[in-house]
């Protein structure tokens, strides 16, 4: 695919998606968006076993585009439309089925949060930082973080981040959920090293881990146990399940074990 706002190559069976704005610190403008939507919808029938998103530059994504946004002077209705096709692009991502890891750095800030909330895992940087300035901008966020910051970091902490443009980084980022890992060095190379490990499990099971599982938080307890029931039922009984338990049963495959 050619894209004017994105950047795409593969590294083995791991592909590598960039936000390549760097001049506009990867602001997600209409035409990102739409991109998004292109890339997330052929990636499940592609043989991408899973993907790094990052931003090319210093910063992963400072969010909205407000330049477009304050130019195009939108009115109520085709902001919402807007909005909805941010909520498709993520909805892909994070429903895709295929792993998304996403390399942090610098800001990840507003509509870029909400994007790097769709993503499966979240690496960080010492350099990387985490906000919701949406209250002294005069905005409300229309990605989707009611819904994925909210339940990273809970509704408290989202409204207190929204109301009083508080920034956490650092050990604290990943104390209250925004991140899983931080890392001193590249957060691109911890983040190709999680996609590696990925991409080696049987695809079937990344795509119940990678999508059924936010399905079934969506679900009653009790529809969620009869999904997951259903789901278990494929997916471990799949061939590469009875090879590799055949494998465990022979004492030849990898213990599990801390370093």
């Amino acid at each position: 695919m050619e894209f004017s706002n994105l950047a795409f190559r593969r590294d083995g069976d791991v592909g590598i998606l960039s936000l390549n704005r760097p001049t506009k610190r990867n602001a997600l403008n209409a035409a990102t968006i739409e991109e998004l939507i292109d890339f997330f919808t052929v990636l499940p029938r592609s043989n991408v076993r899973a993907i790094v998103l990052r931003g090319e530059g210093d910063h992963f994504s400072a969010g909205l585009d407000l330049v477009e946004h304050h130019k195009e002077d939108r009115r109520p209705e085709e902001f919402m439309h807007l909005c909805l096709r941010w909520h498709e692009a993520f909805n892909k991502m994070e429903y895709s089925g295929i792993p998304v890891i996403a390399a942090l750095t610098g800001a990840v800030v507003g509509g870029g949060l909400e994007l790097a909330s769709a993503a499966h895992i979240r690496v960080a940087d010492s350099k990387t930082y985490f906000a919701l300035p949406e209250g002294q901008r005069g905005l409300f966020t229309g990605g989707g973080a009611t819904i994925r910051v909210a339940d990273l970091v809970g509704k408290a902490r989202m409204i207190d981040m929204m109301l009083t443009g508080r920034i956490y980084k650092g050990r604290e980022a990943v104390e209250v959920g925004l991140c899983q890992y931080l890392v001193e060095g590249s957060s691109e190379d911890k983040a190709m090293e999680l996609a590696r490990a990925a991409a080696e499990n049987p695809p079937l099971s990344n795509f119940a881990i990678c999508s059924a599982i936010s399905h079934m938080q969506n679900m009653s307890a009790l529809d969620a146990s009869y999904a997951e029931a259903v789901v278990a039922g494929i997916v471990n009984t799949q061939p590469a399940s009875r090879e590799r338990l055949e494998a465990f049963a022979n004492k030849t495959a990898a213990r599990v074990r801390p370093k």
